[in-house]
């Protein structure tokens, strides 16, 4: 498995320049709000997806003062090879990803060579907001499994901005739509396909997981829903051009794709309590790491960030349970609480590290 030796951060978020080494198995990151707990998991996700799990824009990533930020890695691969893996990102939009100092060709090739998973409480956007949210997940999770899927997704948005620029434009070339509409409907029928055997894949996962966390006291779900559903896209965009036209953008294909989250039946937004959903949450992303360790034969890198918010100590128990008896990977948990943090690691395992953190500085604390 891939396994983060040592990470060095320069001007990232509240971090100006951090070295830390890290133990293979647990590594827990303690201290207030506000200090940089989650910035350094963030820093360890984009070393990974060369972008930033919250930041939409990598201007936001930039330490207050400062025009560039850069991070660098050192892992054991699988193999038993270690590489070193570096990204540099200047104000302007410029990025340059490297592996052993050799920059890639293209960085999305670089997706999927370091899997992770995450656990944040920014997760709750994907109950709560709309369903482009659960389609990033959806993405992310795809797109380091699959490089087809990364590149037919990316070939697939870049047809539909051409198209939407056009519908904007009033533009009402028949024959040129009918173009964008083939070429659009060629790329969705493998995106669908790819997105429907990941779900029935990770459904029964989910439910497993949220069972043992929950005690088995209700039924969760995932339903997926896409315009495809209703037949080819080709004939769906033909039947949709006069309202396209009307609204200046594409109104049907894959980008609209849904994925439901129930609870007994009903959507889980609004018949689960805090607590209900945030243990669904962390049900679906530990079936994301067990899906994903199957897929590559290793486990993930595991970030677990303030995992035990909303949850009572029954669900803690269950989950720490449930960490104690898989056979996870490395594992990265940032806490508020120091002594709760300790007091559960100190019975899971020997092998683990624990810092520090204030203002964006992180000290290593010996046990």
């Amino acid at each position: 498995m891939a396994t983060l030796q040592k990470i060095v951060i320069q001007d990232f978020r509240n971090i100006q320049l951090q070295e830390l080494a890290f133990s293979p198995n647990i590594n827990c990151i303690s201290g207030g709000n506000g200090e940089g707990k989650t910035n350094l998991l963030d820093a360890i996700w984009y070393l990974s997806m060369t972008k930033s799990a919250f930041s939409t824009s990598d201007r936001f990533n930039f330490r207050y003062g400062t025009s560039a930020f850069a991070l660098s890695g050192t892992y054991a691969m699988p193999g038993g090879t270690t590489a070193r893996f570096s990204i540099r990102v200047q104000d302007g939009g410029q990025k340059t990803v490297r592996r052993d100092d050799k920059p890639y060709e293209r960085i999305s090739a670089h997706i999927g060579v370091l899997p992770i998973v995450m656990v944040s409480p920014a997760d709750i956007a994907m109950v709560s907001e709309s369903g482009e949210e659960r389609r990033k997940f959806v993405n992310a999770v795809l797109s380091q499994m699959e490089q087809p899927y990364l590149a037919d997704v990316q070939q697939y948005n870049r047809l539909l901005l051409q198209r939407n620029k056009l519908l904007k434009a009033g533009v009402c070339d028949e024959d040129l739509l009918s173009t964008f509409d083939e070429r659009l409907a060629a790329l969705a029928v493998p995106i669908h396909a790819r997105r429907t055997a990941f779900c029935d894949r990770l459904v029964p996962v989910v439910q497993q997981y949220y069972a043992e966390i929950s005690g088995g006291r209700e039924q969760v779900g995932i339903e997926y829903r896409s315009d495809l559903q209703k037949g080819d896209l080709r004939e769906i965009l033909r039947a949709h051009r006069d309202r396209d036209q009307v609204f200046k953008f594409t109104t049907a294909g894959v980008q609209r794709d849904d994925f439901l989250f129930t609870m007994d039946g009903h959507p889980i937004r609004r018949c689960g309590s805090q607590g209900q959903q945030k243990s669904f949450l962390v049900a679906l992303k530990f079936a994301q790491y067990e899906v994903m360790k199957s897929a590559y034969g290793y486990p993930p890198i595991m970030l677990l960030d303030d995992l035990f918010d909303k949850l009572d100590m029954n669900r803690v128990g269950n989950l720490l349970r449930l960490v104690a008896d898989k056979e996870f990977g490395q594992i990265f948990l940032s806490d508020s609480n120091k002594v709760r943090t300790e007091s559960i690691v100190d019975t899971l395992t020997a092998d683990r590290s624990y810092f520090e953190t204030a203002g964006g500085v992180f000290t290593p604390v010996n046990e």
